[in-house]
């Protein structure tokens, strides 16, 4: 069921290189002091209006204000085609967010944490390489390391899964180079099916999570196979300074089990890795959900009261 949106969720807008970002801004109540803020970025393919409500409520509750980031090609921002995936301008969007609540009366510059999930996970590090004023960072059933995950992939579907995303991929840049419109494939499908994610479980973790009014549509333009995408997390790591909180789904099929290990080698103390024994979409819902959301206000409170003795006490 979905929840009336509170009254304290506000529009607002802001752009990156002429094209409009339409995200959603909770501010807490009768705050008298500029507050820390929680900015929310989607995994592959989300809209702001599937998941990333439920975390912003629960960081107002806190004293908290949020964003949720609607990435440009998706839901109601700007961006054509519609629904390509970009990891270099969502990235960028990233940043534009961290400016936008920067340039907030409200909101704390000096107390920005970025959040991402799944595919989005990353970003965080990325920012954060170059902008050592992220206050800290909390990625969520996150891939780091994508050779690992692609040989996961390639395991299961074999080589010739990835040909049939090429031919896909080759068709809608052809359609691309004579001004038509996009060849679409489905985002997630079937196990055997031509989607970008076919794991077992994958069809259905996806419509657990989607409600009929939300601006989520299954498709993508597989053009993205050609394109070139942002620099891994795993290569920025070294030049991250702040603390960052990895939840790692121990059962997760859509991510390699280990992926986050060359992580967390590289930052070392500056990380805190928290497993919990459930699959990648179990952490959105029910009891699952509440845990998560437990250690990451842990991990935030602890930041901000910089409590002493490094990440070891980040949930304590």
């Amino acid at each position: 069921m979905v929840q009336e949106a509170p009254g304290y969720r506000k529009n607002v807008e802001y752009s990156v290189n002429g094209e409009t970002i339409r995200s959603w801004l909770y501010l807490p109540e009768n705050s008298n002091r500029p507050v820390p803020c929680i900015i929310l970025s989607n995994g592959f393919g989300g809209t702001k209006d599937i998941i990333l409500e439920q975390y912003a409520r629960k960081f107002v509750e806190e004293g908290y204000a949020a964003l949720a980031l609607e990435y440009r090609h998706f839901g109601d921002s700007d961006g054509e085609p519609r629904l390509l995936y970009s990891s270099i301008k969502q990235l960028e969007d990233i940043k534009a967010s961290v400016e936008f609540t920067r340039s907030r009366e409200e909101i704390d510059p000096a107390k920005i944490f970025l959040w991402g999930t799944s595919a989005g996970g990353g970003y965080g590090i990325n920012a954060a390489a170059e902008d050592h004023n992220i206050c800290g960072i909390i990625a969520q059933c996150s891939a780091f390391d994508h050779k690992k995950d692609d040989k996961l992939v390639m395991k299961r579907e074999g080589f010739s899964f990835l040909l049939k995303l090429i031919v896909h991929a080759q068709r809608d840049k052809g359609r691309s180079r004579f001004g038509l419109s996009p060849h679409m494939i489905p985002l997630v499908g079937a196990p055997g099916s031509t989607s970008f994610l076919n794991a077992p479980g994958a069809l259905e973790g996806y419509s657990s999570l989607i409600h009929e009014s939300s601006n989520f549509k299954n498709e993508l333009c597989p053009r993205i196979m050609l394109m070139k995408q942002g620099e891994s997390s795993i290569t920025k790591a070294k030049d991250v300074q702040c603390p960052i909180l990895l939840l790692v789904c121990e059962k997760d099929n859509l991510v390699a089990p280990d992926s986050h290990l060359k992580l967390v080698e590289i930052m070392k103390e500056k990380v805190k890795v928290v497993s919990y024994p459930i699959g990648h979409f179990d952490i959105y819902k029910g009891e699952n959900f509440e845990t998560a959301i437990r250690d990451q206000i842990s991990f935030i409170k602890n930041i901000i009261y910089l409590k002493p003795g490094g990440t070891d006490n980040l949930l304590n």
